[in-house]
């Protein structure tokens, strides 16, 4: 089974940054790029974390997570699976599909 989404944990300091938030910053960056064909193949999901060093879980494929790492940022990588859980809601792109 491929494993479609890396898992990124993000820190209460982190989110507290809105350039931390892709559902905020993919968009534009996309624009000013010139890439915004991109966006029907991202997928990035958002869970709530368990303590301060993971206050925010990020599941992203991996043309989210080339892209972010394009827009600068050094992403907490946790593990990589398959999906994101079901309690993970879709915050940028596209649903996760088979």
């Amino acid at each position: 089974m491929a494993m479609n989404y890396t898992v990124i944990a993000q820190s209460r300091d982190e989110i507290l940054d809105p350039e931390n938030a892709p559902s905020l910053t993919m968009w534009p960056y996309l624009i000013q790029t010139s890439q915004e064909t991109l966006l029907r193949t991202i997928s990035v999901y958002t869970d709530k974390g368990t303590s301060r060093e993971q206050a925010r879980v990020l599941y992203m494929n991996t043309v989210a997570l080339t892209l972010w790492r394009a827009m600068g940022r050094t992403p907490t990588i946790l593990l990589e699976q398959h999906r994101p859980p079901k309690t993970a809601l879709l915050a940028f792109g596209v649903p996760f599909s088979e």
